[in-house]
């Protein structure tokens, strides 16, 4: 099975039409942010985490892709 590697970056760019590593998403009808870590299509699954990431780090969990959706641009 091929998972994608964990990134390292430190931004949320959520302005892709696609779902991809890096994106931020929404579940469900839940208002938080969660950042895509990982993308598996061909078991239906992804790896999120809290966004923003909190001082001790966020704990990396693994959910189906039918429960993500893609959150609007956050603008300042």
């Amino acid at each position: 099975m091929s998972i994608t590697t964990f990134m390292t970056t430190t931004t949320c760019s959520p302005n892709s039409a696609d779902l991809h590593q890096g994106a931020c998403v929404h579940l469900g009808s839940d208002e938080q942010l969660y950042q895509v870590i990982g993308i598996d299509h061909h078991h239906d699954r992804c790896w999120l985490r809290r966004w923003p990431l909190t001082r001790q780090g966020s704990e990396v969990f693994e959910i189906s892709l039918q429960n993500v959706s893609l959150a609007a641009p956050h603008r300042s």
